[in-house]
């Protein structure tokens, strides 16, 4: 077990249902399984993360298999890196915990972690995928011990670069999932004047060498009450007029691209 205590970041041990550290700081596991270590100093709002509401419509569209290319893809990566490993392996960001589950499922030998900040997410986490093991932290303060995994995985997630060279060990992976140029773009036409395409993430991480690339790029189909739960999951919500919503709610079938960029680094 790589977790540390939050506060003051020694090593935190299970004792039946809870976590402790030697300076005695106590985090007890919740009945779904996850554990909180997110200190209420640390939480920047009242309930951080994705609403409940919004987590529900993920999960339905998720559930749909419409970002099933990108999940088999994922843990197809770390499948092939990582499948002879006892490794420790953290999904950044997991929600749901829709893609933490395929990576347990890719990596049966692993010990596979679920970070989210969103209380609710996880907690829908826990309670779906029994063999990951969830807590409800910042990504920009990871609860895990210096040189600890053996690789972190990125989709779309905020995250503080430091942590990661932090976190992972010497010859271990990032894998990042960003946007491909044309992804959602029939989205951006309904909201913008100008369609412009995804500009490609020139991205470069301190102490890591990019290894591999991969463009994943494919047609999807929805039904209007799925393209309205995929346009809660984006950017382009907050810009979206209610027009766009309710003539996407009323639609029969919308189209719309995914396109995405799995890029995964080594660290040195």
């Amino acid at each position: 077990m790589s977790l540390i205590c939050p506060l003051c970041h020694q090593p935190l041990l299970q004792q039946a249902n809870s976590f402790r550290c030697d300076a005695g700081h106590q985090f007890d596991q919740a009945k779904e399984g996850y554990v909180n270590l997110l200190p209420v100093q640390h939480k920047g709002s009242r309930e951080p993360g994705d609403s409940a509401e919004m987590l529900q419509a993920r999960r339905a569209f998720l559930d749909a298999g419409h970002y099933q290319p990108l999940r088999a893809g994922v843990a197809e990566i770390l499948a092939q890196h990582l499948s002879n490993q006892n490794s420790q392996l953290l999904d950044i960001g997991c929600g749901e915990g829709y893609y933490t589950a395929a990576m347990a499922d890719a990596l049966p030998q692993a010990q596979l972690f679920g970070l989210d900040v969103a209380k609710a997410a996880i907690r829908m986490a826990a309670k779906r995928y029994r063999k990951v093991k969830f807590c409800v932290a910042s990504s920009q303060r990871l609860p895990f011990a210096d040189a600890s995994l053996d690789g972190v995985v990125r989709i779309y997630a905020p995250c503080n670069e430091e942590e990661l060279s932090r976190v992972i060990k010497a010859g271990g992976y990032l894998l990042t999932v960003t946007p491909g140029p044309h992804h959602l773009q029939q989205f951006k036409a309904l909201i913008y004047r100008e369609v412009q395409l995804h500009a490609a993430e020139e991205k470069v991480y301190a102490g890591f060498k990019q290894i591999d690339q991969q463009n994943l790029n494919y047609s999807m189909t929805l039904s209007g009450s799925e393209a309205v739960s995929l346009l809660q999951m984006t950017p382009f919500s907050w810009r979206a007029r209610e027009e766009v919503w309710q003539d996407l709610a009323a639609s029969s079938e919308f189209t719309c691209d995914a396109d995405f960029m799995l890029t995964l680094w080594q660290r040195d």
